[in-house]
């Protein structure tokens, strides 16, 4: 009946396995980790990017992407990496993983 509420949602969250097997899947894919560039000089996934989804030139930094690509996001609990995937598909992207649970529940 609200329908009209919704907003669609551009992306899909995924767990860890199911993430870490797209990876694998999609060599050409690019792994985005939004966390700050401090978090992510802590630990990352192999072969991440970072872009800082809390820094004021995110959308800068997504406008220079490819739209074409095969998105994999995270961060440390996936509620950064929701926003930016939401952010993201609202910016026309259509291939969109989110880690659900983060890097918290990543095992590599």
């Amino acid at each position: 009946m609200f329908d009209f509420f919704k907003t669609k949602k551009n992306y899909e969250d995924v767990n860890a396995s199911t993430f870490n097997i797209l990876i694998k899947e999609n060599p050409n894919a690019i792994i985005i980790d939004v966390r700050t560039p401090a978090e992510f000089k802590q630990n990352a996934i192999q072969g991440a990017i970072n872009i800082d989804a809390m820094n004021s030139n995110f959308n800068q930094k997504i406008a220079e992407l490819d739209k074409s690509k095969i998105y994999f996001i995270y961060c440390r609990s996936g509620n950064r990496s929701g926003s930016a995937c939401k952010m993201m598909g609202n910016a026309g992207f259509e291939n969109l993983y989110n880690l659900s649970g983060g890097l918290m529940k990543w095992v590599n």
